[in-house]
């Protein structure tokens, strides 16, 4: 049964994680339906309400994929990669807030960046988790010799 278990906590980890980076990808999507003005790296642009809503189920579910694996993996360390996905993901979304019709420097391929980070977050956490246990496994048995191969 704990075989399964790692298998089904791997396969809910990637798949919060690949919808989390479909769900950042189409927030860029919408995000460039809206109406922008552009002149060099200055842009000005109406928030897209779409793109908020997209990419805030993006930060949450990266969230919750990254919250399942740390404490399901035994490790509280924060990763590069979520850190710069999650940040990526929280500047896209903040610049689609209603209250806030952004002029200032483009930020261009934000929300698909982070998005495509997501899918990254997925392979690294589910490869930490796989070790984690792993490694769980083998210093238990190394402690009880008498146990039995699972």
């Amino acid at each position: 049964m704990a075989r399964n278990i790692g298998f089904l906590v791997c396969l809910l980890i990637m798949a919060l994680d690949v919808a989390a980076g479909i769900l950042g990808i189409e927030a860029e999507v919408a995000q460039n339906k809206v109406k922008h003005l552009k002149m060099w790296v200055f842009e000005c642009r109406d928030p897209s309400s779409q793109a908020f809503k997209l990419g805030l189920a993006a930060v949450i579910l990266l969230s919750l994929a990254h919250i399942i694996a740390t404490l399901l993996g035994g490790c509280t360390c924060m990763w590069i990669i979520l850190a710069i996905g999650f940040s990526l993901l929280i500047i896209g979304t903040m610049a689609n807030s209603k209250s806030r019709k952004s002029c200032g420097i483009s930020h261009n391929r934000v929300l698909s960046i982070g998005g495509i980070l997501c899918f990254v977050h997925g392979l690294f956490t589910v490869s930490y988790y796989v070790s984690a246990t792993a490694t769980a496994r083998d210093v238990s048995r190394r402690q009880d010799p008498n146990a039995t191969q699972a």
